[in-house]
């Protein structure tokens, strides 16, 4: 097994006063904060590869880069496997995803703007050249997943990818209400009174690749896992349970 350990955050604030259920989670899970992941388990021959990005995430708030928040799996991963000293991003989210995805600069995609013309940024649309990672995978015969924040132009599956949560209400992480799954809408039947999105983000992700290994086991996967700005930093949206687990380690 290899394993990198990368830095994918559109945006290094400050240090955080507190981290959300997010990095709760990483304590629990391998499939957290923003790291690379091959792995050889299931296709002997094609890597397995697993991305995982966290908006508005500083470096310095993982456990291997001196944060107070411990996150112990992902210090693991650290530990046997490359952290980078230096990492540039485009320090928002579409630009940043647009980049990672397509592998050229955003300004080329038309995902940025660039003074003096039109047509780019945020409601910028691709060329028809500029095809995202899971379209060049599939001819490899790779099986593409997605979960989180999409903020890329054109439907998701059309992208290339199997299966997709696009977590597009970033005004509540509290209701699945506006999110796509398939590119379908969701529309809850009632409360949802233990939904909150980071977790629901990492349930997705997970639920995917149990049913590759049941499924597709003799594929390669790729699995794209975004979380959106409010995973990490924003207090106003921390379910309480992580607000409760980082509370000691800000007591001081």
């Amino acid at each position: 097994m290899a394993e990198t350990l990368s830095i994918l955050t559109p945006y290094h604030p400050p240090r955080q006063t507190m981290l959300s259920l997010f990095l709760r989670k990483a304590v629990q899970s391998l499939l957290f904060v923003s790291f690379l992941w091959i792995n050889h388990s299931f296709a002997s021959e094609q890597p397995n590869v697993l991305i995982i990005m966290a908006d508005d995430l500083g470096y310095s708030d993982l456990g291997c880069y001196g944060g107070e928040i411990e996150t112990p799996n992902l210090d693991r991963l650290a530990a046997n496997g490359l952290r980078y000293t230096q990492f540039y991003n485009t320090a928002r989210c579409w630009p940043s995803r647009a980049a990672l995805l397509s592998g050229y600069y955003a300004q080329q995609v038309r995902r940025d703007n660039i003074p003096g013309l039109k047509g780019g940024g945020n409601a910028g649309t691709r060329p028809a050249w500029a095809k995202l990672l899971p379209a060049y995978l599939k001819q490899s015969n790779y099986r593409c997943y997605h979960s989180g924040k999409w903020h890329i132009d054109g439907p998701v599956l059309a992208s290339g990818f199997d299966a997709s949560l696009d977590m597009r209400n970033q005004g509540n992480y509290f209701s699945s209400k506006g999110n796509h799954i398939n590119d379908v809408p969701v529309r809850p039947q009632g409360l949802e009174p233990n939904y909150y999105a980071t977790d629901a983000t990492a349930e997705h992700a997970i639920q995917c690749l149990k049913e590759h290994s049941e499924f597709h086991p003799d594929k390669p996967f790729f699995q794209y896992v975004a979380f959106s700005k409010r995973s990490p930093s924003m207090p106003i949206a921390i379910a309480m349970v992580g607000m409760l687990c980082a509370r000691n380690a800000f007591a001081k």
